[in-house]
């Protein structure tokens, strides 16, 4: 029986987009491991993303299927994505997180594995409140914890400027939008990908 991991994003421009690639590549790495990548959906309007930008960008992951909250179900791992929205995640996670409470009371994510990965647009703009504010639903959900070990070496890259926390990956993506993740941040996120599946699989067995 294969372990299935759930990569679940919000990105707006596409940073935390290449990130859940990178993610769910990393996933995807061990054998017997079955992912699948989903985006939350989106609550601003057409108007609010053409005026902003964001419309033509998230061309990029249009295939990427919108997932509804009782899908969580099916999953063994669930690793979410988020950009940061004043040190929190952003209202379209907030939003479908709110309606799993059909699954709580079930307890249905109970014992699964849960991790998190952000994006904010400067160096200290809340990567770290992000994630373990995000854990607090993991945690009230009765999911099992995972971030980033510092068998990971990269967390130590003074070399650069770089995200990257033992909380989860993350990526700077500047004040206007015009930084990518780095070559450096991508391995972070694949090295998360990875851990989880392999703690998932772990359990599994």
């Amino acid at each position: 029986m294969s372990t299935k991991v759930y990569v679940v994003f919000y990105s707006t421009y596409g940073h935390v987009y290449k990130m859940a690639e990178s993610v769910a590549a990393g996933a995807g790495e061990v054998a017997g491991v079955e992912v699948k990548l989903f985006q939350v959906p989106e609550l601003m309007s057409d108007a609010a993303l053409e005026k902003s930008g964001a419309k033509a960008a998230r061309q990029a992951f249009a295939h990427v299927p919108v997932i509804q909250p009782d899908q969580l179900a099916e999953a063994d791992a669930i690793i979410f994505g988020t950009p940061t929205r004043f040190g929190n995640m952003a209202a379209q996670m907030r939003n479908f997180l709110d309606q799993t409470g059909g699954l709580w009371m079930k307890g249905a994510l109970v014992g699964k594995v849960g991790s998190v990965f952000a994006s904010t647009g400067t160096q200290h703009g809340g990567q770290e409140t992000t994630i373990t504010s995000f854990h607090a639903t993991l945690l009230h959900h009765g999911m099992i914890v995972v971030g980033v070990p510092y068998a990971e070496q990269r967390l130590l890259n003074m070399k650069e400027i770089t995200g990257g926390t033992p909380y989860g990956a993350t990526t700077l993506a500047g004040a206007d939008g015009s930084r990518q993740p780095s070559e450096n941040e991508l391995a972070i996120a694949r090295f998360q990908g990875r851990h989880v599946a392999q703690i998932a699989k772990k359990l599994q067995g």
